[in-house]
């Protein structure tokens, strides 16, 4: 919409300046440019209301699958309030079974704790008789079994002491060699690192010569925009200047026709002034002329501001710079065509 709004803004400009352009005396390249340049305008003004239906649209759509999910969401809701129900009945209903679940195995308890004293007796006389012989038979069992187990286990540490043993000297001189192998990378990697040490000391040299370059050659290029805006502005001021006193030279022929050139130069010699500063002197008064190099004055200074302005910016700057000084380059090439056109009329 800003957008929108600065093009529509522009392509009032272009219009009033079409219509002044229009009632003043210029060439029709000029003309041609301004109708170019509105209808530029035009489009990208048309592109931009495209692009505000666009938007619009997309918002419109937008809104629509929001409404479609919060539809969604309730319907969610719905199902949920429905589940939470079903499961406070099942919850009430396995409640129930659990209670007869207890009560059942209250009843089994009792009836398999008789049968269970029942059986204790029983194999309590069949086992009192197999105890002492099975107790015999495994205390046997065990001498065996711990005695061939004391004899692997002897084996099996005599072995496994052999094998540390080995080991420990395979470790030794491994460690040794590391430690070689540690110094020789101590050394290498310290070179390494005077080196790099070196090289982005350098590296930094560099870096900072292209850094003051680079600033010279912007402060360059600051100054040979700030002269060629002051010299386009003194050679802007001069047509101006030229031009007035063009029209006043043409005004001052009638002058000419009712005085003599020796009451003029009497005039002159008189008051110490030059002629073309006594004609001066008697086209003073003219208000709307004054008014008209008052508000030219207040323009340039605007200019020249904005000019300092997008110096002092961070880039990019280049193309608001470039449509300033063709601005400026086109108000002197109609001020160069306005004083043509009166000096043709003066000779």
């Amino acid at each position: 919409q800003q957008e929108k709004e600065d093009l529509q803004g522009k392509l009032k400009l272009r219009e009033h300046l079409s219509q002044t352009a229009g009632k003043s005396e210029g060439t029709p390249a000029s003309s041609k440019n301004i109708d170019l340049e509105m209808k530029q305008l035009q489009c990208k003004l048309k592109n931009s209301n495209t692009e505000a239906t666009k938007q619009s649209a997309t918002i419109k759509s937008l809104k629509n699958q929001v409404q479609e999910k919060e539809e969604r969401i309730r319907q969610l809701q719905a199902k949920i309030s429905q589940l939470e129900r079903d499961l406070t009945m099942k919850r009430h209903l396995i409640e129930d079974l659990r209670s007869r679940l207890k009560a059942n195995q209250e009843n089994e308890k009792t009836s398999n704790e008789t049968l269970e004293s029942l059986e204790r007796k029983v194999k309590a006389l069949a086992e009192d008789k197999k105890a002492s012989i099975d107790s015999l038979k495994q205390r046997f069992n065990v001498a065996m079994k711990e005695k061939s187990q004391y004899e692997q286990m002897y084996h099996k540490a005599k072995d496994d002491l052999e094998k540390k043993d080995l080991k420990l000297t395979k470790l030794e001189r491994k460690m040794i060699e590391t430690e070689y192998a540690m110094t020789d990378l101590e050394t290498a990697a310290s070179q390494q690192l005077h080196g790099l040490a070196k090289q982005s000391a350098q590296a930094l040299e560099t870096l900072q010569k292209e850094l003051l370059l680079a600033s010279d050659k912007v402060e360059e290029f600051k100054t040979f925009v700030k002269t060629l805006t002051r010299e386009l502005h003194h050679s802007v001021q001069e047509l101006r200047t030229k031009i007035k006193l063009a029209k006043k030279i043409g005004g001052m022929e009638a002058c000419k026709k009712g005085l003599s050139q020796e009451c003029l130069q009497l005039a002159a010699s008189i008051l110490n002034v030059s002629t073309t500063d006594l004609y001066e002197i008697l086209q003073e008064g003219d208000d709307e002329e004054t008014a008209r190099t008052k508000m030219e004055f207040e323009k340039d200074k605007e200019w020249l501001q904005h000019i300092q302005k997008l110096l002092e910016v961070q880039s990019p700057f280049a193309s608001c710079l470039m449509d300033a000084v063709l601005e400026k380059l086109n108000e002197k090439k109609k001020l160069v065509e306005e004083y043509s056109s009166l000096m043709k009329h003066t000779l």
